[in-house]
């Protein structure tokens, strides 16, 4: 019976092995690419062999390039200025909202609630055209608050909080009414402590869209000043030529923001998930 289940595990291992070279393989070869020179680029893509994948000269002349002569470096910067800001306020505006729906009896609630869930099942892309007439009257259009304040009424967010702090006892905050504890209080002192997966959760979930954003920075913004990240990797290509040697660097500098902030707080992460109903 053991060496059965040895057997299972160790052939699950082995598929999961397999399945997992299928993502991991592009990924090293565009490492590999980065890692080069940019002059002899197309020399080992094709066929493929262990030099491939395993650069004999590395370098990070690329690396170099991109931050000293492209000023990716300011690209990074405007995101994650952007993606920080969004979260902060998005947190603030998220929590209060799902505190109001979880705890709080109100005419139209049930409506607010379908309204807010209505909000994160409709593709960004319908909107573009009408939030883009509002940020354009309210004549933010090319500045940071263009990026961010789209942002930060989230509808995920605060389904999010609704679903966690509806599972926080009501008893503690009636203790709490009874000392004499505003309800802003209740919230700020003891409700918001409580619920550091959820803000986590929100933190990874906030973090990640802005991170990605490409569609709308290239929609509301046309300075160079405010460009982020997918924008600056996105310049590296276009119809007559593609720099494919900065594309790889940009791709693999700008993907590790979101991967060290995943790293450490993946546990977390898996808490506010599991915390908030959407696990299974």
């Amino acid at each position: 019976m053991k060496k059965r289940s040895l057997w299972k595990t160790l052939i699950l291992f082995a598929v999961l092995g397999i399945i997992s070279l299928f993502f991991l393989i592009p990924l090293i070869w565009v490492i590999a690419s980065a890692l080069r020179p940019a002059s002899p680029l197309y020399e080992y893509a094709n066929p493929l062999t262990w030099k491939s994948f395993i650069p004999t000269q590395p370098t990070l002349e690329n690396f170099v390039h991109i931050f000293v002569n492209l000023n990716f470096g300011r690209a990074l910067m405007n995101s994650l200025f952007v993606s920080v800001s969004t979260i902060v306020l998005t947190v603030l505006v998220a929590s209060m909202a799902g505190f109001a729906l979880a705890k709080f009896e109100f005419r139209g609630k049930a409506a607010l609630f379908t309204i807010v869930l209505i909000t994160f099942m409709v593709p960004f892309e319908s909107i573009v055209i009408p939030l883009y007439i509002l940020i354009k009257q309210l004549h933010i259009d090319n500045t940071y608050w263009a990026l961010i304040l789209p942002g930060v009424a989230n509808g995920l967010a605060i389904f999010l909080f609704r679903q966690f702090f509806s599972e926080v006892p009501s008893e503690i905050m009636e203790a709490a009414r009874i000392d004499g504890a505003s309800w802003f209080r209740i919230y700020w002192r003891i409700v918001l402590p409580l619920s550091v997966p959820a803000i986590v959760t929100v933190i990874v979930m906030v973090f990640m869209f802005q991170w990605n954003s490409l569609f709308w920075p290239l929609v509301a913004t046309h300075s160079s000043r405010f460009e982020v990240v997918q924008v600056a990797i996105a310049a590296h290509r276009s119809t007559e030529n593609t720099s494919w040697a900065n594309l790889f660097s940009s791709a693999i500098a700008g993907s590790l923001p979101p991967v060290i902030l995943f790293l450490f707080l993946q546990k977390y992460f898996v808490r506010g998930i599991s915390g908030t109903g959407l696990k299974g």
